[in-house]
């Protein structure tokens, strides 16, 4: 696909494995978008992901936000930095997408929340499973009242593995990874509020740097004042690959979405039954990351909400503390009504 000068252009914050995954798309897949500029503390880094886009690039952020030629901001940086680099894109007047999560606490995101609101800019936040066919079709049943009023709810992500243990922070499997269940499961049980989580985490993977608090295996208990039910579970040892899936029984039937499978196609031989599975975020749901860029460009068209805002991204990092707290008190903990309004809790 040629993306024409014409297009909205978009700088991008954040060379890493994300950060490379999105400049391939805003570069080359979602028409009225285009790569202008890429910033990275990493010159080297930063510099080759540009040149190989035909952008320009930069060390500061900041000077990327004000930059002339950046009309929209994406920021794929690291998660101590979001709610910052949103605030700044707000008060330089610029559409911006972020990474989730949009904040590691409740008071700096309520902070970016009012900037945005302030400045009147669209935010929009990166939970890419609203965006996956499969994920997509199970929440449209659930709110047509396909499945009659949820009951019992299940998320879950499996990893494949970690690379280096050492290199997580504490609290991730929840502020990371979790957080992507906490929003599905608040997505598939439209209009009602989680009142109680009950969470327990360990680590089984790793063991050894428990103490440095890394947990890598996790499950959460939530309760909506519906009456529903949900579980959250992760892992990051799931050795047949990446796996995401989602469940939602009710009253009148159940939806199920996500499978792992790279492909329908099965195998079977005198081994057994083979099938292909995906080892990566990226790979799973690679269309549902092109089809957030798209919702985005088009909300900045047409100066509108996007799909997923910043209240989705309040409502899943309360969830993730939530689960956090329980697990140091071991201890149910009852979540607070508060949600932002306009982005003002």
């Amino acid at each position: 696909m040629t993306i024409g000068r014409d297009a909205i252009g978009v700088g991008l914050i954040g060379a890493g494995r994300i950060g490379t995954s999105h400049a391939q798309i805003l570069a080359q897949r979602v028409p009225g978008l285009r790569l202008a500029v890429v910033a990275d503390p990493r010159a080297d880094v930063g510099g080759a992901l540009a040149q190989r886009y035909g952008a320009r690039s930069t060390t500061d952020p900041y000077a990327l936000v004000t930059d002339p030629e950046v009309e929209a901001v994406v920021i794929a940086a690291s998660s101590n930095a979001h709610s910052e680099l949103i605030v700044a894109a707000a008060a330089a007047g610029k559409p911006v997408f972020c990474e989730k999560p949009a904040s590691l606490t409740l008071p700096d995101l309520d902070a970016a929340l009012a900037a945005v609101a302030d400045a009147g800019v669209t935010l929009q936040v990166g939970f890419n499973r609203r965006f996956a066919a499969g994920f997509r079709a199970a929440h449209d049943a659930v709110a047509a009242g396909a499945v009659g009023t949820p009951q019992l709810m299940r998320s879950l992500t499996r990893d494949p593995g970690l690379a280096d243990p050492a290199g997580v922070p504490p609290w991730t499997i929840f502020l990371q990874t979790l957080i992507h269940d906490f929003d599905t499961l608040l997505w598939l049980n439209p209009g009602a509020e989680p009142v109680e989580v009950y969470a327990t985490a360990d680590a089984l993977v790793a063991p050894d740097f428990k103490a440095a608090g890394l947990l890598d295996t996790a499950v959460v208990v939530i309760t909506f004042d519906n009456g529903a039910r949900a579980v959250a579970e992760a892992s990051f040892s799931a050795a047949y690959g990446y796996d995401v899936r989602a469940e939602v029984f009710g009253s009148a039937g159940m939806v199920t979405a996500g499978d792992g499978a790279r492909t329908s196609m099965v195998l079977r031989d005198a081994g057994g039954l083979h099938g292909e599975t995906a080892r990566g975020d990226v790979e799973l749901l690679g269309e549902s990351y092109v089809a957030e860029f798209v919702e985005f460009g088009a909300a900045i068209a047409a100066g509108r909400e996007p799909y997923v805002n910043g209240r989705d991204a309040r409502r899943a990092l309360a969830l993730a503390l939530a689960c956090a707290e329980s697990v140091r008190s071991n201890a149910p903990v009852a979540l607070g009504s508060a949600l932002p309004v306009n982005g003002r809790a």
